[in-house]
């Protein structure tokens, strides 16, 4: 009996000692081989290179994220058409010489690790971390009197650069020319950021806003002259006095106006009077006028109108 439970401790080691060891194994292919890092845009395409020299009878397998999803697998020694995952079909190519990964319009969905299994006489193991970045929204650049000091508010123009549905890894960052006045950065998805500013108005400076990720930048300049005039700064009660003051000229021009007309109406009435005043007509004055003609004829009177105008 005790050398049956020996023999049965004997083997319960060595299956713990075998397991361990394919751990030990396993985190050795995961975490003991260089993991490559690899950057790219959203939209783009990137290529996972095996950088190595295949043999005839060699597999190739390549598989995604943490579980090791297989997304694709190429055989070169059955000459066969390379097999691609169907959820990554519109995606991913698989090079049928090198066994390189092509991954075409590539999404943020992609982003993750990546693990090249090449099996021949030894096994190889190669993994590539994916970050792929959303696309930079062009940032603007408003003027916000809110965001000013009190104590400043009257000399200076406060503006804010905002960028909107950041991804990770994004800052937003001020500069003077080549110098970093300030930054801020968001690990959060979409979210907007914004960084605000204090300039003087007379400020001859060169300001620009950057928003960039480990890729790439976008930069908007600021427009000191055409944001920050100071009459864009006055307060409220400063806006209702001119305001107030445009009205009121807008009304004396409205009654000058409203006068001139009348006054120019009555001008050409009065006239227009006055020169049938001066139209003197006279009365019709009758003249007989007598004709000779042989007695045997009857007298015949003919009667001539004259109508006589004098101014």
């Amino acid at each position: 009996m005790t050398l049956i439970c020996l023999h049965t401790s004997l083997q319960n080691m060595v299956c713990v000692l075998a397991l361990v060891q394919l751990c030990l194994w396993h985190f050795n292919g995961v975490f003991g081989d260089e993991v490559k890092s690899v950057s790219v845009m959203e939209g783009h395409s990137v290529t996972l290179h095996t950088d190595t020299q295949l043999q005839t009878h060699d597999v190739i397998e390549w598989r995604f994220g943490v579980q090791g999803s297989f997304i694709a697998k190429l055989n070169r020694e059955a000459k066969t058409k390379p097999f691609i995952s169907e959820r990554l079909k519109n995606h991913v190519e698989i090079d049928d010489q090198t066994g390189s990964l092509i991954i075409t319009n590539i999404t943020t969905q992609h982003t993750g690790l990546y693990q090249l299994d090449i099996i021949g006489k030894t096994v190889q193991n190669k993994h590539f971390n994916v970050t792929v970045y959303a696309g930079l929204s062009v940032p603007v650049i408003s003027r916000v009197s809110s965001q000013c000091s009190s104590s400043s508010s009257s000399s200076c123009c406060c503006v804010l650069c905002s960028v909107m549905n950041v991804s990770h890894d994004v800052s937003v960052s001020w500069y003077k020319g080549k110098s970093l006045l300030s930054s801020i950065s968001v690990s959060d998805l979409n979210i907007r950021l914004s960084l605000p500013l204090e300039v003087e108005y007379q400020d001859t400076n060169t300001y620009r806003c950057v928003v960039n990720n480990p890729i790439t930048n976008l930069t908007q300049h600021l427009h000191i002259t055409q944001l920050c005039h100071e009459c864009s700064g006055l307060t409220f009660i400063h806006k209702v006095v001119m305001c107030c003051a445009v009205v009121v000229f807008l009304m004396i021009v409205t009654t000058l106006l409203i006068f001139f007309i009348i006054w120019k109406h009555r001008k050409t009435l009065k006239d227009y009077q006055t020169g049938e005043d001066e139209i003197t007509y006279a009365q019709p004055t009758l003249c007989e006028r007598t004709t000779h003609k042989p007695e045997s004829e009857m007298t015949e009177v003919l009667y001539t109108y004259y109508s006589i105008s004098t101014n």
